[in-house]
């Protein structure tokens, strides 16, 4: 692996430098200053989006209380986090948790047989729509999370997703990429940095506060709405 491949992340590994100790401080001062600036980070993004949370949390509280579901999706490591947030919501109740209601969430790249038919049958771009036409209804929810906010197949998704009456979030890094602009998303979540490990840190943590927020409501008896996931 070449010096141009590693060192923009941990230069001193490159260096000519042999003795163990200095290298071991180099690494615990990257680890420190990575640690400071992911804090800084996730700080700033909940001060940001504190009212985009509770706006958020209010509507998905009433969508569940009215029997709506929750549908996550993303690519690459933004799958596995889209994986993680769905089990957050539906995670079994907490005994000692004022939290104790789970809710129903699914992440659409948990079936890689469903994931990989439509991708090879219909295209890639509709792995997600696809399935949401098949599974949502009014009154659910789209989580889509990326970190460009560009990925075709969750912009196709989050307009299928608006077309079927469902509510749309997405969470997105750098500039908030198409997402940003994005007439099919109601909320959007973006956090601005230009490391994908710093996005997606704080993406994490604005999904926990956005799962404790509506399980505040639901809890407070805050929720409410008709049948079908509507104001009544």
């Amino acid at each position: 692996m070449s010096q141009e491949s590693t060192g923009f992340l941990y230069p001193f590994l490159e260096a000519e430098e042999r003795d163990a100790d200095a290298l071991l401080a180099d690494l615990a001062e990257s680890a420190r200053a990575k640690a400071a600036e992911s804090a800084a980070l996730r700080l700033r993004t909940l001060r940001e989006h504190a009212g985009d949370v509770e706006t958020a949390a209010a509507e998905l509280a009433r969508r569940f209380a009215a029997g709506g579901r929750m549908y996550t999706f993303g690519n690459g490591g933004s799958s596995t986090d889209a994986a993680t947030l769905a089990a957050l919501f539906a995670r079994p109740p907490d005994p000692g948790s004022p939290y104790r209601r789970p809710l129903p969430a699914w992440s659409l790249t948990a079936d890689e047989a469903v994931l990989t038919a439509l991708g090879n049958d219909v295209g890639f771009e509709l792995v997600f729509s696809r399935q949401l036409i098949a599974r949502a209804r009014p009154g659910d929810i789209a989580v889509a999370m990326s970190t460009s906010g560009n990925s075709a197949d969750l912009t196709t998704a989050l307009a299928e997703a608006r077309r079927r009456g469902l509510y749309t979030i997405g969470f997105a890094g750098y500039d908030g990429g198409a997402f940003a602009a994005d007439g099919n998303l109601d909320v959007c979540f973006v956090v601005r940095s230009q490391s994908v490990h710093r996005i997606q840190e704080s993406q994490a943590l604005l999904g926990y506060r956005l799962w404790a927020a509506v399980q505040r409501r639901l809890a407070d008896g805050e929720a409410g709405g008709g049948a079908d996931g509507r104001a009544p």
